[in-house]
């Protein structure tokens, strides 16, 4: 308990901003440790999603893949081929005039399908045929040949443990470096899986095909390693090198590391390990060919004149598949192609040393914004500014992405902000508390408050609908027509009205109406403007235009809270069934015809009461036949909602109202309709207050 009062202390002192500047240093100083220091595994989900965003366009088709795939499995055998079989697809390839050819694959042990080697199986029977064998040339004699009169480059894989394969050099062209020693930098390799001396020297260059993944996916790209204490090249440099005839890929060192790496032209910025970010593009079945159709004698000409061609395997089950931010299983070969076609055309993912330093400004300046403003800004205006703060952070990586091809670590400052802001919040929180706790004292003479509050509106209730008149005392003895009505409040009180009474022995003058709003202030207003509307017609005015419009007046003029009320007003001549309405911004009534025909009267209207205080409101005159039934409502029936939100809808309306009997009483259907529509809200809350007034015209 007394840590968690110091901690509780902690966070409330000066409204949690010591214990965020302190947290904000502590997230600086890690961000600042390394270049690597942050939260990798979000880092690199963002730098993934940079580039399903936005993947690398390709410009041009420099590089071919020839590949090793199943259907030349299937017509020339499995693998691994024999010797002499590959040295007759170099020499296919290499009549079409290539840059270079690199081989993705390695060869560290002699050839046992070579004439030798089956000689030393035979029997002793077929002496004759081991002879003629063993006089035959060797297929890594055959491969040299090849090797020698192609520009080939042999790949190599690195290895931290020797194996029963693995060397500790590589046969390669030397490395130049400038500036300083590169060897501390490089990733470093004791042991080297390569093709047999003889093919090593018999190629034009070698490389090292090894990369390191993070997470289990391919997203940088050695340009060079070491090799036991010597700098080798990647496939993609010393193909570029021998493409180009210049003698040696160029290494530039500073006190950072490595900053760029030079193959004849082309000056490429790396990390300072002489890695770079590779930026990923779909894979292109495009530029690949069949083994097959190669040896064939069917593939394009110019699929290989001039171009950088790669071999390749990827066949089922012999494919060495690596994870990419762009799909899941890639052929290495493919990635080599990838990582040769962004070189040559200029297109770098760059993370240079400045950009830690950046994402440290960015993170300090939205920190001190956030401890600056979190502590004395409202709650409800809180979150669509983080929002904004958040999503401007996201957008800078985003777009330094797009347009400058710059890895921002917007996640590790999000996560970074998302901490600074929970720790504000808990002092805020924790404030709170405290201002609950000392408003638990009052709380219970409010609720005594609220208990005699209660009460009063309960006899508000009674009073306000004791106020509506009732039809069947309001007209004893009437037989030229009928009126039914009920209203009921979503609250102890509503803001629903109608009223209907006598202007004359032959007109009768009825209004429903839906006051903006609800509780209290709806059903003080819905008092005034049902005595205003009574008082007025009841002066002598018969017209329905200077009654509404003398309503809409006086309503206009006193209303402080500026409320509004829809309203449907007429006068009836229940001698003649002429019929006068006028609808102001209300749900337009409904007429059930003596034959069974319902419409909705859509007649002119014009806006609630009170928002133009001098509207001259449209009349809609209309003849009631004896036997039709006028039926007027609020929209609480419409829009009345059930537990799964869904509402009562004026097609169920519509529905209900012709499905009931022509005469039938008019109390049977207020009830009838009043029942289905709690039957369909259930349990919900009532979402506003339900009116109804039917009307019928009678001999």
């Amino acid at each position: 308990m007394p840590r968690r009062g110091a901690v509780a202390t902690l966070l409330q002192a000066r409204r949690g901003r010591p214990l965020a500047i302190l947290l904000l240093i502590i997230l600086l100083g890690f961000q600042q440790l390394s270049p690597q220091a942050g939260l990798p595994v979000a880092r690199l989900a963002l730098f993934d999603l940079y580039q399903h965003t936005w993947p690398r366009q390709p410009q041009g088709q420099p590089v071919t893949l020839v590949e090793i795939d199943e259907p030349s499995l299937q017509q020339l055998g499995q693998w691994p081929w024999p010797r002499n079989k590959l040295a007759r697809l170099i020499d296919a390839i290499n009549t079409h005039r290539p840059l270079a050819i690199g081989l993705d694959l390695y060869m560290p042990e002699l050839d046992q399908t070579s004439p030798a080697m089956v000689a030393r199986n035979l029997p002793a029977k077929q002496a004759d045929l081991a002879t003629t064998l063993a006089a035959l040339p060797s297929h890594e004699a055959v491969l040299v040949q090849s090797l020698q009169s192609a520009p080939v480059v042999l790949g190599a894989a690195g290895f931290d443990y020797p194996t029963l394969s693995t060397t500790q050099g590589l046969r390669s062209q030397p490395v130049l470096v400038q500036g300083g020693d590169a060897l501390p930098w490089l990733r470093a390799y004791p042991w080297v899986l390569a093709s047999l001396p003889q093919l090593q020297a018999a190629a034009t260059g070698q490389a090292v095909l090894s990369v390191d993944l993070d997470g289990g996916v391919v997203r940088r790209m050695p340009l060079a390693v070491s090799v036991n204490q010597q700098p080798v090249p990647s496939l993609a440099m010393e193909m570029l090198r021998v493409a180009t005839g210049v003698p040696a890929v160029t290494l530039v060192v500073d006190q950072q590391g490595i900053r760029e790496a030079r193959v004849a032209d082309l000056i490429v910025p790396t990390l300072p390990n002489g890695e770079v970010w590779l930026p990923f593009a779909p894979a292109r079945h495009s530029r690949s060919v069949s083994a097959a159709q190669v040896l064939s004698g069917q593939v394009d000409p110019t699929a290989l004149q001039d171009k950088l061609v790669l071999i390749g395997i990827t066949g089922f089950g012999l494919t060495d598949l690596r994870a990419t931010p762009l799909d899941a299983q890639v052929p290495g070969v493919e990635i080599q192609a990838q990582l040769m076609e962004s070189l040559i055309a200029g297109q770098f993912l760059q993370r240079p040393a400045w950009m830690r330093h950046l994402e440290g400004g960015v993170l300090l300046l939205a920190g001190l914004l956030l401890i600056a403003a979190v502590p004395r800004t409202r709650l409800r205006w809180l979150a669509p500014g983080t929002a904004v703060l958040f999503s401007l952070v996201a957008a800078a990586g985003f777009a330094g992405f797009r347009y400058g091809g710059l890895l921002f670590d917007a996640a590790s400052i999000l996560i970074g902000l998302c901490l600074l802001l929970g720790s504000l919040l808990s002092s805020r929180f924790l404030e709170t508390d405290t201002q609950r706790r000392q408003a638990q004292q009052a709380l219970q003479h409010e609720r005594e408050l609220a208990a005699k509050v209660a009460g009063e509106l309960a006899a508000a209730r009674r009073l306000q609908l004791g106020s509506l008149p009732d039809a069947t005392r309001q007209f004893p003895g009437e037989t030229r027509f009928q009126l039914a009505a009920v209203l009921e409040p979503a609250r102890e009180v509503g803001g629903d009205l109608y009223d209907f009474f006598m202007l004359s022995t032959d007109h009768l003058f009825f209004i429903v109406g839906d006051v903006s709003g609800k509780g209290l202030p709806a059903s003080l207003f819905m008092v005034v403007a049902k005595a205003l509307g009574k008082s007025i017609a009841l002066r002598g005015e018969d017209d329905i235009t200077a009654i509404i419009g003398q309503l809409n007046h006086e309503l206009a003029r006193e209303n402080p809270e500026t409320l509004f009320i829809t309203v449907v007003a007429g006068i009836l001549d229940v001698a003649t069934g002429k019929l006068h309405l006028i609808n102001a911004g209300h749900d337009a009534p409904w007429l059930r015809r003596s034959n069974g025909s319902l419409t909705q009267l859509k007649g002119a209207g014009g806006p609630p009461l009170c928002i133009l205080e001098d509207f001259p409101y449209p009349v809609q005159a209309y003849q009631l036949a004896v036997g039709d039934t006028l039926c007027v409502i609020t929209d609480g029936i419409t829009e009345a909602m059930n537990a799964q939100s869904e509402l009562y809808g004026m097609a169920r309306l519509e529905a209900l109202l012709t499905g009931m009997p022509i005469d039938a009483p008019l109390e049977h259907m207020v009830r009838t309709v009043q029942a289905d529509v709690q039957q369909f809200v259930g349990d919900a809350p009532p979402s506003d207050d339900l009116t109804l007034l039917l009307l019928r015209r009678n001999s």
